[in-house]
């Protein structure tokens, strides 16, 4: 059987600077990442209501996308794109956050349902399979005083940055390995990922993630 490669990765998120440092936005923050790690072919350019790019890994062409519809009506967004580009829902990577997950730790899988998160539903809705690979990233629990709604759009703390910018870094990583070596590889690679000790100095690039 030859390994599931994603071509088309998808990270989840709200468009706009308000949002721009949230929880909610670990999945166009992974994006963010893969683009600065060069080999991106071209710019940002507008279609299928998403902010689409091209990148080159492993002799592969992959596209990497950001829907401008806002979170919870992701679907409608990559529907169109899945359709556009010709990609099956297998060959997707959907990048999201998860609640009951702690920030430091990563989760890939074949596919599943949504676990409550709207963003995915909406596409599960949209393209009327639950079969679609995805990558889900750690941003743990909120307190008990604060709704979910609060906690996913609130921006991380000081102290989390370091161990954000850690994470999202390992997400890219973990994006890559699942293009590049398949899914299975990614999966038995970043499923067992905790996060080090990381040193407590916050950078400036911390520092532009939760401004």
């Amino acid at each position: 059987m030859e390994p599931l490669l994603p071509q088309l990765m998808v990270g989840l998120g709200n468009p706009g600077a308000r949002y721009a440092g949230t929880r909610h936005n670990v999945g166009f923050l992974t994006i963010d990442r893969l683009l600065t790690g060069g080999g991106a072919e071209d710019g940002e350019v507008h279609r299928c209501d998403c902010w689409l790019y091209r990148l080159r890994a492993a002799g592969r062409q992959l596209y990497l996308a950001k829907p401008q519809t806002f979170m919870n009506l992701s679907g409608a967004a990559v529907g169109k794109l899945q359709r556009a580009l010709e990609v099956s829902p297998r060959e997707l990577l959907i990048i999201y956050d998860d609640l009951d997950l702690p920030l430091g730790r990563l989760r890939l899988r074949r596919q599943g349902g949504s676990a409550g998160h709207k963003g995915m539903q909406s596409i599960i809705d949209e393209l009327g399979t639950e079969r679609i690979p995805r990558l889900r990233i750690g941003i743990g629990r909120q307190q008990p005083e604060n709704s979910v709604v609060e906690h996913v759009l609130s921006d991380w703390a000081e102290d989390e940055l370091a161990a954000v910018q850690a994470t999202i870094g390992a997400a890219a990583e973990a994006v890559l390995c699942a293009a590049r070596r398949g899914l299975t590889v990614a999966m038995d690679t970043y499923n067992r990922w905790r996060l080090a000790d990381v040193t407590p100095q916050v950078t400036q690039t911390d520092r532009e993630i939760g401004h």
